[in-house]
């Protein structure tokens, strides 16, 4: 099992080069397609009442990443630069969302609040809630040359957690052991649950652990990332919620949370 077709967001941002560098070491161990997909916020270019796009700082942070792109990618046989060539929020939004339905995973990286905002806040969770493909989100801190190699499973027994289970398998399949850690109400199903996917991951030739943690809504998150921590893990699998109203609130909240407070690489998918 293999990724074939892989994607990464690209803008001016410091960390767009980790990004990319990663996306490249995981098309080479594949032999998958690369697609760099250009996005970013901009204006357009105003002289009295005449407007023209791209503006020249656009159409600037545009070629220094098709040419960065192309330097990275030299010995990759099959790969493709895309500029969304909108500048709006809701246009970004859309259309990197429209791209990412085209492969097997996105790479992006978590918004950094500290810096100058090349993309709405809410890229990263839009895509993921409503492209139907996994994402691998970068945080915004920190070097990761390995990714996979001791990864924690926020298992829920949810429709989303399987998909982020069965969606991380190419990125796991080579691992010493995967944690299964399940945040449940009741310890004979979460028990069971855990069991479950211990079996299915077995069967890819991948050994395991588990955890059954019972916890009340309250601190769920902080509670999962400290789980991260105390393992050493290099990489967290989770499912991704949106907001459902009332009672499933929370899970929306919570995928937020982790968006925002990620400190080792995470898989979502919904």
């Amino acid at each position: 099992m293999a990724y074939k077709n892989l994607m990464v967001h690209l803008d001016q941002g410091e960390r767009t080069a980790k990004r990319l560098a990663l996306a490249v070491s995981m098309a080479h161990e594949h032999s998958a397609r690369l697609v760099g997909v250009f996005g970013q916020r901009g204006h357009a270019q105003r002289v009295g009442l005449v407007s023209t796009w791209p503006s020249e700082a656009y159409a600037a942070a545009r070629d220094a990443s098709k040419r960065t792109f192309e330097e990275a990618t030299v010995g990759l046989a099959n790969v493709h630069w895309i500029d969304i060539n909108r500048g709006s929020d809701a246009e970004l939004l859309q259309h990197v969302t429209d791209q990412a339905r085209y492969c097997d995973l996105i790479l992006m990286g978590q918004h950094d609040e500290r810096s100058s905002a090349h993309v709405p806040d809410d890229l990263v969770a839009e895509v993921i809630l409503n492209s139907g493909r996994p994402a691998l989100v970068l945080p915004y801190i920190g070097d990761f040359p390995t990714i996979g190699k001791n990864p924690l499973i926020a298992w829920s027994n949810t429709r989303e957690a399987a998909r982020a289970l069965n969606d991380s398998l190419p990125l796991i399949a080579h691992c010493s052991e995967v944690m299964v850690l399940s945040l449940c109400a009741h310890l004979e199903d979460g028990n069971n649950s855990c069991a479950e996917v211990a079996r299915h991951v077995q069967t890819h030739g991948i050994t395991s652990k588990t955890e059954v943690i019972l916890v009340e809504d309250f601190g769920i998150m902080d509670l999962l990332l400290n789980r991260v921590s105390d393992r050493g893990a290099d990489l967290l699998v989770m499912g991704a919620h949106a907001h459902h109203g009332l009672p499933f609130l929370t899970r929306g909240n919570g995928t937020r949370y982790i968006l925002q407070h990620m400190t080792v690489p995470v898989l979502m998918a919904n």
